[in-house]
């Protein structure tokens, strides 16, 4: 194998060139690095992307929203507290107040529901039948009980 420039003494690797080639680019030197990665060479000049490929989308043809589930699942959970609450003897103040706010949130999501605006009609009944419970006949009992225990005394 001959070399078109040879090192001193007509051996061992070429000389560096003094100028680069005509393509432009500079070839690195024995242990030098070259561009900007480990051993690859310079990425060359940067273009602007390319426009994307495809139909552009009309106008009105979107996702269609999401439902808004938040009501209904918020007046089913208070309603279930709200009767845990109103059973246990001392708490049921607490179960009252959680029964008027699941009678809210289960109405106002019972409504969504119909409009077909969220999509659990069913957990928003719940919600408000356990808020009813917890309400009305539950504290109902107690009174009833709590009177007929004072009239045997």
């Amino acid at each position: 194998m001959s070399d078109a420039n040879p090192g001193p003494g007509g051996f061992g690797p070429p000389t560096p060139p003094s100028q680069p080639p005509s393509g432009g680019y500079a070839y690195p030197q024995a242990g030098q690095q070259s561009g900007p990665g480990y051993g690859y060479p310079n990425p060359g000049p940067s273009y602007p992307a390319a426009p994307p490929v495809g139909y552009p989308q009309a106008h009105g043809y979107g996702m269609p929203p999401q439902p808004s589930n938040g009501l209904g699942t918020t007046g089913l959970v208070l309603g279930i507290i709200g009767v845990v609450c109103s059973v246990t003897f001392f708490l049921w103040f607490f179960g009252v107040i959680l029964g008027i706010l699941a009678i809210i949130f289960g109405a106002i999501g019972r409504g969504k529901a119909n409009r077909g605006e969220a999509t659990n009609k069913g957990a928003a009944t719940a919600g408000l039948v356990c808020g009813i419970v917890a309400t009305v006949i539950l504290p109902l009992l107690g009174l009833l009980l709590f009177a007929s225990v004072m009239s045997m005394a």
